[in-house]
């Protein structure tokens, strides 16, 4: 799947997922940087405007932008992004709150917090789930 089909996908889910904003308001009340503001006012709008920088260098100066959606997904550093994709392709609450439960118990730094989540909810179960969602 490449970054513009994933994009495709996200524009049909839920903005707000529940567990996902569960994971927002633990963070930022965790947060060094509580008054820190972002450009997106939701995962939704923030997994959008990342993806429609992906054909060319982006905000960061990529050198390399042929990716694939996989490894988009590898990449982030946000835990609230990670988990929404999980939660708003529709992954069992089950999966979606033991990953939460792992962004929170991880070492308090973006990475780690991802990786936790990545490690309940790897790429090819949103794979799998996304290729089910309606075209």
């Amino acid at each position: 799947m490449t970054p513009r089909g994933l994009a495709r996908k996200i524009r049909k889910f839920h903005e707000r997922p529940p567990v996902t904003s569960e994971l927002e308001r633990a963070l930022a009340t965790r947060s060094i940087r509580k008054n820190d503001r972002v450009w997106y006012t939701s995962q939704k709008e923030h997994w959008l405007g990342w993806l429609s920088e992906y054909d060319g260098p982006g905000a960061y100066g990529r050198k390399t932008w042929d990716r694939s959606a996989e490894f988009v997904y590898n990449h982030i550093v946000c835990p609230p992004m990670v988990l929404w994709l999980g939660e708003a392709a529709g992954l069992s609450k089950t999966k979606i709150q033991a990953a939460k439960r792992a962004a929170l118990t991880a070492p308090a730094t973006l990475a780690a917090q991802c990786a936790a989540i990545r490690k309940i909810i790897p790429w090819a179960i949103i794979e799998e789930r996304l290729a089910k969602a309606a075209n």
